[in-house]
């Protein structure tokens, strides 16, 4: 498995940072003791650190908001020759106005009848036998059925999604900040004239109930503030993450996995 980028702790980067300003505090306080007027610690050592901070976090946002910008509307190296990528850029190039979903003048069932012929054409419906006698369990948004000892293959019809284009960036939105639970794009499949995506993912079992107060604290570090209910969002860096109750994030030997997620792309992402 792969690191998460929604950090459970100090990120060796921030840890080295706070080294530097341990650093820095001991410099002001020896200066402080020889010139309290100007070097006092509430005037120059609390202004100073909270700036550093701060401005750690500006660039760590801003880090972070230019990978993201390169994988949804460049060739960000997450994925950028995967079927996951490859259906993604499809979808991108087909809305009208290129990269912004606000601007994209399809009808979802238009662009559903597209998305078939370019599945057909380019080998990408999934051929394999799903059973009924694998079914795990079932959501709003989808199926999930065991795939072998290690994973699961969940069937979804992007019902909380106005496009199937939102419901791709979304996946690799979840890819990239959470490499133990990366989604792989496996196929399409129609069933019933319903489409569905297919996507494996490691299977992952509960050995505890997922302390929703620990997991607040953990998004609102990574700058994902509460908004309502179970959905948080990045303003720096104009993404909404919904729906995350204790069946959609799973505790296992005190570590939290992000299994089932749900981004959504607000118009200032595309701000640089």
């Amino acid at each position: 498995m792969g690191e998460d980028r929604i950090y459970p702790q100090l990120s060796q980067v921030l840890i080295s940072c706070f080294r530097g300003i341990k650093n820095l505090t001991k410099c002001v306080t020896a200066m402080s003791a020889v010139s309290p007027c100007c070097f006092s610690e509430t005037n120059v050592r609390g202004t100073i650190i909270e700036k550093i901070v701060y401005s750690y976090n500006k660039s760590l946002m801003k880090h972070i908001k230019d990978e993201l910008q390169n994988i949804i509307i460049g060739n960000g190296q997450d994925g950028q020759s995967s079927k996951l990528k490859k259906i993604q850029d499809f979808l991108r190039g087909n809305a009208n106005a290129g990269s912004k979903p606000e601007e994209q003048k399809h009808l979802k069932s238009e662009e559903e009848s597209l998305l078939i012929d370019y599945a057909l054409k380019e080998n990408l419906i999934f051929s394999g036998d799903i059973s009924e006698d694998l079914f795990i369990s079932e959501g709003a948004e989808q199926k999930v059925y065991r795939f072998d000892d290690h994973s699961v293959i969940k069937l979804n019809g992007s019902v909380f999604y106005e496009y199937w284009l939102d419901y791709f960036n979304s996946l690799l939105v979840h890819n990239y900040f959470f490499k133990s639970t990366t989604y792989e794009f496996l196929g399409f499949k129609v069933i019933d004239n319903s489409l569905f995506a297919v996507v494996k993912q490691d299977f992952i079992l509960a050995t505890e109930t997922t302390d929703l107060t620990a997991l607040r604290s953990l998004l609102e570090y990574n700058k994902f503030n509460h908004i309502r209910n179970n959905d948080y969002q990045s303003s720096d860096l104009g993404i909404i993450f919904e729906d995350l109750h204790d069946e959609n994030v799973l505790s296992c030997d005190g570590l939290l996995y992000f299994i089932d997620t749900v981004f959504y792309i607000t118009p200032n992402f595309y701000d640089k």
